[in-house]
């Protein structure tokens, strides 16, 4: 595998739709426990919303709308 393709945009997007999966479930263990660390589950909902914009700005990219 050549090095564009490690920074690839496709394998960025790949990356970081992983890492949001990622956060989802633990986000979702997170909040089954007793007590709930509320600032931790802040933080990672925060974590996953920016990984959310980073995947629709790469997507915008990859796919654009309107023709060039």
């Amino acid at each position: 595998m050549s090095v564009e393709n490690l920074r690839s945009p496709e394998r960025q997007l790949i990356e970081l739709r992983m890492e949001h999966a990622d956060l989802d479930d633990s986000i979702d263990r997170l909040s089954l426990t007793q007590p709930v660390d509320e600032l931790m589950l802040r933080r990672l909902k925060k974590r996953r919303l920016g990984l959310r914009d980073q995947i629709q700005q790469i997507e915008r990219l990859l796919d654009p709308k309107e023709p060039a």
